[in-house]
């Protein structure tokens, strides 16, 4: 961490030109910790509001770093246009601070900068919207370069037009979370550099994406099929990917333990083969300025054969969830890849309610990624969904040529093969590259 003892135009000297003033001393690493967790009380509001229903924004600030000591929600349609919560609302809601000696408010909606700061003026503490609190949650995890950029431009894109009323969380110098990353002080901030760092991020981003289309024009080149595992923050994903293929990813029992796409190869029970990627996880009113700040990574998701969708078996939230991860499918423009629902984490479930789940969801596949129940149903039901290639053939491989036989189940799609006394009739179905190469090995009768 920088030295915030020494006056700020000491602490700024020396930087390049796109840098920012006070605002990137915070490392966008892991490896940063609060040095306290912050007291926090969650609010809600909207029709039909109940504690229950601010479960998620716990799990989430928890994994900010920040310590859930009290919980208010309001029922009512529409937050108040000037404060978020009304008016006897917020008398309880300072009230509660008071009791709970808290130090940060959360909310689980996204506010406007006259809502920050009209909260801030009358409570005392920081305000976090559930923008920022996701926002800061990627800065915590963002490991790859791309994943660092991609996080600190969404970051920017919520703080301009924030700079004149954030109050006094953005002066303040301590730790905390919402402090990773771009953000930490408003008195050393300066919209136009600012701006500059917005239009340099944004042509990183660009130089880094370019790379990641050479990378994908070669596996489309390679026509191997390539297989997607998305899902809802938590779900298993990265445990999932380990399971179908045998990798070592990095697998934490928390929000948005994955920011970066790791892929690896996998061989289907026919044994043909194709490529599984993970993404980074979605949820629930997730940022408009991260999904297009992630757009390129995302974009992963359009290359994709199949996707996997991953699903949580044992939440509460299920059904949301599904609909939370479809949403974003088509914002992204993934609507009508073919989808394999697998539903994770059934070895927490009792028979019957893993009896009500296969009601409720006809067709998806039970699995548990931690036991590897249920994985062989889910390398089936990726092999169903794959597009079949589209060359219908009858090959005879004479004896001695495994090595053709070995590269049909490699590259084709084995359908059947009999013995025959002078080779083996192979029955397959192949893209007309692959065709090229077997033309003297074809049979018509």
């Amino acid at each position: 961490m920088a030295d915030r003892r020494r006056p700020p135009s000491e602490r700024t000297a020396g930087r390049g030109e796109h840098e920012l003033p006070g605002v990137l001393e915070s490392p966008l690493s892991a490896t940063w910790k609060p040095r306290v967790r912050e007291r926090a009380v969650l609010v809600g509001v909207g029709p039909g509001m109940a504690e229950g229903d601010l479960d998620e924004l716990a799990a989430l600030a928890d994994s900010a770093g920040a310590e859930p000591v009290a919980r208010l929600v309001q029922s009512r349609p529409e937050p108040d246009p000037a404060s978020f919560v009304g008016r006897g609302k917020l008398n309880e809601l300072q009230d509660v601070v008071r009791a709970h000696r808290a130090t940060a408010i959360i909310l689980d909606r996204e506010l406007n900068p006259g809502q920050l700061r009209s909260l801030e003026e009358r409570l005392g503490v920081k305000v976090i919207d559930r923008t920022a609190l996701i926002l800061d949650i990627f800065a915590l995890h963002a490991r790859s370069r791309e994943g660092k950029a991609q996080v600190e431009l969404a970051q920017l894109n919520y703080l301009v037009p924030r700079l004149r009323g954030w109050g006094e969380a953005m002066s303040r110098l301590g730790a905390g979370i919402g402090t990773r990353g771009p953000g930490e002080t408003k008195l050393e901030v300066d919209r136009q550099h600012i701006r500059r760092r917005i239009t340099k991020l944004r042509k990183d981003i660009k130089d880094l994406e370019r790379t990641r289309d050479v990378k994908r024009a070669s596996r489309r080149r390679s026509q191997i099929p390539q297989i997607t595992i998305a899902g809802y923050t938590n779900a298993g994903k990265s445990t999932m990917l380990n399971r179908l293929t045998g990798a070592d990813v990095l697998v934490a029992d928390q929000l948005f333990a994955t920011l970066d796409p790791t892929t690896r190869r996998l061989v289907l029970p026919a044994g043909r083969k194709v490529t599984a990627s993970d993404t980074v996880g979605f949820v629930s009113k997730l940022p408009h300025d991260l999904v297009e700040a992630f757009r390129s990574t995302l974009e992963e998701v359009n290359e994709a054969d199949v996707i996997v969708h991953v699903a949580d078996a044992a939440s509460a939230d299920l059904d949301d969830q599904i609909a939370a991860v479809r949403a974003v499918l088509g914002e992204i423009g993934a609507a009508d890849i073919p989808e394999v629902l697998a539903l994770n984490k059934i070895d927490r479930l009792e028979g019957s309610e893993r009896a009500r789940l296969a009601r409720r969801f006809p067709g998806a596949i039970p699995v548990s990624a931690i036991t590897g129940e249920g994985a062989e149903g889910v390398l089936e039901a990726i092999e169903a969904a794959l597009p079949r290639p589209p060359v219908d053939v009858t090959l005879l491989v004479p004896f001695g040529r495994e090595d053709v036989t070995a590269r049909l189940y490699r590259e084709a799609e084995v359908l059947s093969t009999e013995l025959e006394t002078d080779g083996t009739r192979v029955h397959a179905r192949m893209d007309h590259r692959e065709l090229a190469r077997v033309r003297p090995f074809l049979r018509t009768d």
